[in-house]
């Protein structure tokens, strides 16, 4: 049986540590990144807002009852990233086998470290000691057989702390925890879980994989039988281009119409297209994921003739496989509760061929007339943002939404690059 070799890396309350950092004053109080007493919402918390219940998502008003010393602050957004950057040259100082799967976290594999590190348990030491040393942050570390069971053990371990789960004890350690701390498992299905009396991670191992199967869904009930036994075959996949980029929007629960659908879907498109124009990438194939209530998810997609990454072109791709799912839908007032749009099939794109003028006009081929126009356009756009800031300018409905709950600037931190 293999060792515990894959680490996860996982840095504690990462946001409200680097203002706890950058702002002595803030440190050992309670702090919430975002948000005010009187409204907004919450991005973040330290782990002293959070004794008070205060975590990310919720209203400032009700954070602010709960901890009535809550310290906002407005967050400092191009600290994040240098400071997140500077912790994974750390990790790959110790193996170049690490994933980077956020902002602030990563899986390790060290199995070919551990002759000039040490064994797990001293690598995680050691990575803790010179992130919290050199960089100033606290960050969590769980080393284990899968990165199902690292991930878990990182999040026992948290705060900055390290947990080493030995393949011997595997179910010892996975058994009593709660189903929460699996990758996948949100209040939804949980709350499903525990009305058929399952609430730990053992308790889930124990239930037939078709029982759980007809509460969750064929896909994830398999999923999560298969992980709560920890049956987990990815491995550490290392440095390497994106094979897709892509963006979600939760929307709670609300009825899908024709503004709503457009507004968010193009405030998403502009996310992923002017992430691919940054790296000077286009991609053929488009996605988009509808989420209805009940945790039911239906994926339409499209590949076009050439690569795009227009902006208005992909709203326009994504609006109509979004309403291919929406009107698959029985009923008239179609609840939706989250929508993603992804583009694959990526390819280098820093310069424009254009067409002979021998077919018809479509912006969806990008060396077209209005394919190239809209290209032109989105490189200008670009340039202003760069200069002025993304709030410069903008295409509608995305560059005035009715209701702009979380930053554009907090939102691509926690997208992946390219």
């Amino acid at each position: 049986m293999a060792g515990p070799t894959i680490l996860h890396a996982d840095l504690d309350a990462f946001y409200a540590s680097v203002e706890q950092l950058l702002d002595p004053r803030l440190r050992g109080r309670p702090v919430a990144v975002g948000g005010s007493a009187r409204g907004g919402v919450v991005l973040a918390a330290s782990y002293e807002a959070k004794a008070y219940g205060v975590s990310g998502g919720m209203p400032g008003w009700r954070a602010a009852r709960l901890c009535p010393a809550l310290q906002f602050v407005p967050g400092r957004f191009a600290e994040y990233q240098p400071l997140a950057d500077r912790v994974m040259d750390i990790l790959g100082d110790v193996t170049p086998a690490v994933e980077r799967i956020s902002i602030d976290e990563a899986f390790l594999d060290v199995a070919g470290s551990t002759h000039l590190f040490g064994p797990p348990a001293a690598i995680a030491a050691l990575l803790r000691r010179r992130v919290r040393e050199e960089v100033g942050l606290p960050i969590s570390v769980g080393a284990a057989r899968t990165k199902h069971l690292a991930k878990i053990a990182s999040q026992v371990a948290k705060p900055d702390g390290v947990v080493v789960v030995d393949p011997e004890r595997e179910r010892e350690f996975l058994d009593p925890l709660p189903v929460g701390l699996m990758w996948g498992v949100g209040p939804v299905a949980r709350e499903r879980l525990a009305e058929r009396g399952i609430t730990t991670i053992g308790e889930l191992a124990r239930t037939p994989s078709g029982a759980v199967e007809r509460v969750l869904g064929h896909a994830v009930g398999a999923r999560m039988s298969a992980l709560a036994h920890n049956e987990d075959p990815r491995r550490v996949s290392g440095a390497g281009r994106a094979r897709s980029v892509g963006a979600q929007s939760a929307l709670g629960r609300q009825v899908a119409s024709r503004e709503l659908v457009r507004e968010v879907l193009s405030q998403l498109a502009d996310r992923v297209a002017g992430r691919l124009r940054a790296k000077d990438r286009a991609g053929r194939t488009v996605t988009v994921r509808v989420r209805f209530p009940g945790m039911r998810s239906v994926t339409r997609s499209t590949t076009l003739p050439g690569p795009v990454a227009a902006t208005l072109t992909l709203t326009e791709v994504a609006e109509q496989l979004a309403w291919q799912a929406i009107d698959d839908q029985p009923g008239s007032d179609v609840e939706i509760t989250l929508l993603a749009v992804s583009v694959s099939g990526l390819t280098a794109q820093s310069s424009l061929q254009l067409e002979l003028p021998l077919l018809t006009d479509d912006p969806r081929r990008p060396g077209s007339e209005p394919g190239a126009a809209r290209w032109a356009v989105d490189r200008s756009v670009d340039a202003v943002r760069a200069r002025f800031g993304r709030g410069a300018v903008g295409y509608l409905p995305s560059a005035m939404p009715r209701v702009r709950t979380v930053p554009d600037e907090f939102r691509e931190l926690a997208e992946h690059d390219l």
